[in-house]
C-alpha cells in the first residue's frame, strides 16, 4: 500500500516531465534558440570567482593556476581580473591568460559561435539522464573551420532546452604543437539561468606528453537589474 501511494504521489511530477527524443530535431533546435534568446534578454549581470588550473606532463612536469574574478554585463560584455596566480609563468601566460582572451573574443561574436543551423549540422542521437534530468543527445558538425566551433556531442536539457553537457573537439586545431584536444563541459542551473559549471580540455602535445586545462566556474552572484 505504501508503494502504491508513493507511486501515486510521484506520478504527476513524472507525467509533466518531457519524454526524451519525443520531439523532432527541428523543434528541439527551435526551442534551443528560444531558450538562448530568453536567457540573453533576462541575464543582465553576474559575477563569480573562477579557478583555472593547467598541468603538463611530458618532457617536464609543469603546472600553473589562477583565481580570476569574472564580471558579466549585458551592455558591455565580460571583464576578467586576476586575483592570484602561481606556478609556471610560461603556462600562465601561454595557456591560462590565452584561455581568458579567447573566451572574451568568442563572447563578442555571438552569431559566429552560437549553436545554430547557420554554424552547425545537427543529428539527433538519442537521450539519457544528465544529473537526474532527461536530455536529448545531438551530434554537432561545424559548417566552417573556426577555433570557436567544435565537433562532437551535446546534451540538451529536455525541459529547459539549455545545453547541459558537451563532449567535443575543436573544429580547428588551436596550435601546430597540439595533435588532439578533447573538451568536456558541463553547465548547471542557477536560479532561472543555465551557466557554465566546469570545463576540462585534454590535449596531446606533438613533442610528447599531454596537458590538461581545467576551469571551475565558481559560485555565481546574479543581478537582474
Amino acid at each position: 500500500m505504501v508503494l502504491i501511494l508513493l507511486g501515486a504521489a510521484l506520478w504527476p511530477a513524472r507525467a509533466n516531465t518531457p519524454v526524451p527524443a519525443s520531439l523532432p530535431l527541428a523543434q528541439i533546435l527551435a526551442l534551443m534558440e528560444h531558450h538562448d534568446q530568453i536567457q540573453q534578454e533576462g541575464l543582465k549581470h553576474y559575477s563569480a570567482v573562477r579557478h583555472y588550473h593547467v598541468e603538463y606532463q611530458g618532457l617536464a612536469n609543469l603546472e600553473a593556476q589562477m583565481e580570476v574574478e569574472v564580471n558579466f554585463n549585458a551592455a558591455t560584455g565580460k571583464t576578467f581580473r586576476i586575483v592570484s596566480q602561481s606556478g609556471s609563468k610560461i603556462l600562465g601566460e601561454k595557456v591560462l591568460k590565452r584561455a581568458m582572451d579567447s573566451e572574451k573574443e568568442a563572447s563578442e561574436d555571438r552569431g559566429g559561435t552560437a549553436l545554430t543551423p547557420e554554424n552547425y549540422r545537427f543529428q539527433l542521437q538519442g537521450s539519457e539522464s544528465v544529473d537526474g534530468r532527461p536530455a536529448y543527445i545531438l551530434s554537432v558538425e561545424p559548417l566552417k573551420e573556426s577555433k570557436f566551433l567544435y565537433r562532437g556531442k551535446i546534451w540538451v536539457d529536455a525541459t529547459d532546452f539549455a545545453v547541459s553537457k558537451i563532449e567535443a573537439a575543436p573544429a580547428k586545431n588551436p596550435s601546430f604543437w597540439i595533435s588532439r584536444t578533447l573538451i568536456r563541459y558541463t553547465s548547471a542551473k542557477t536560479g532561472d539561468f543555465w551557466l557554465p559549471q566546469r570545463s576540462v580540455s585534454e590535449s596531446k602535445i606533438r613533442i610528447g606528453g599531454a596537458a590538461v586545462l581545467a576551469i571551475d566556474y565558481g559560485t555565481y552572484q546574479i543581478n537582474l537589474k
